[in-house]
């Protein structure tokens, strides 16, 4: 969610101004509408990034004044659809596979660890706030290569949820430019991977076959049927939500994990939080849990 452009470019012949610079007031409705509906807090700092957006948006419809697009936003099914369209230019989120490598490391040893207990077991994954699929991708590359270790038959599967349905479609269509990839290890890229002609890798199809995408707004998570997880990344997400959210949205994803699974949290991204029914992993370069078995 945190890429949000600085800069708009127009169309040759044609400077797109809005008919007045956006009002206090207005700045607060917005503020309002996106944090009531998907939580999302935009500060004072980021209202030139937030307004370069909203322009960009206005633009595409010919509309040239905040308020008129505002109304537009919230009312009928048109206004929803240009909601969606909007979200998915606010929620452009910079991510690459295996961002944070100690968190897969740690996904990687307790896979291991799983597996060793029960081979027979099917491990579920679910990755929040997945973008345009390269965290759940990574997920799947690491428990792919740990049953692979193991000599076993692969028996997993990876939710992957967003609440842009632009970076979700990326995700299904599982093809990256070089620069995402370039700092895989050569063997992952041929088991995983395929080259193109023109410089772009798509994922292999057997590794997106283990994905299943879905658009979620996060606000939600009491009703989605989502429930027994093995494993659970929340990773630069929580960032975008108050404290008291990001601790309310962590206990709810506790819920739906699993007795022994493991939760993995963005380094730095809550603070004064606990769970009594979660153990702390016993690793400094992460933030990470696993659930207590009755």
């Amino acid at each position: 969610m945190d890429a949000i452009a600085t800069n708009v470019e127009h169309p040759q012949g044609w400077s797109f101004q809005p008919s007045m610079e956006m009002l206090p007031s207005e700045f607060i409705a917005w503020q309002h509408l996106l944090e009531s509906r998907v939580g999302i807090v935009i500060d004072i700092a980021r209202r030139p990034f937030f307004q370069t957006h909203l322009t960009s948006r206005m633009r595409a419809l010919g509309i040239n004044d905040y308020a008129d697009y505002y109304r537009y936003v919230t009312r009928g099914v048109t206004g929803t659809r240009e909601w969606t369209d909007l979200l998915n230019h606010l929620t452009t989120q910079f991510t690459q596979f295996f961002r944070h490598l100690p968190s897969f490391e740690t996904l990687e040893a307790y896979l291991s660890q799983r597996i060793q207990l029960d081979s027979e077991a099917t491990l579920s994954l679910w990755s929040v706030g997945c973008s345009s699929g390269e965290e759940a991708y990574s997920m799947a590359i690491t428990a792919s290569e740990t049953f692979r270790k193991a000599g076993l038959s692969e028996r997993y599967g990876v939710f992957a949820t967003d609440i842009s349905s632009h970076a979700l479609s990326n995700a299904r269509l599982g093809i990256y430019a070089s620069e995402k990839v370039k700092h895989l290890d050569s063997s992952l890229l041929d088991r995983y991977f395929s080259n193109h002609a023109d410089g772009t890798f798509s994922i292999a199809s057997a590794l997106k076959a283990r994905l299943c995408c879905a658009r979620l707004n996060v606000l939600e998570l009491g009703r989605t049927p989502i429930s027994g997880m093995d494993v659970i990344f929340c990773q630069n997400l929580l960032i975008y939500f108050r404290r008291w959210l990001r601790k309310d949205i962590l206990n709810q994803l506790v819920s739906k994990l699993n007795p022994g699974g493991l939760l993995v949290i963005g380094v730095g991204e809550v603070t004064g939080w606990s769970h009594p029914d979660l153990i702390p992993v016993a690793d400094e370069r992460v933030l990470a849990f696993t659930r207590r078995v009755a």
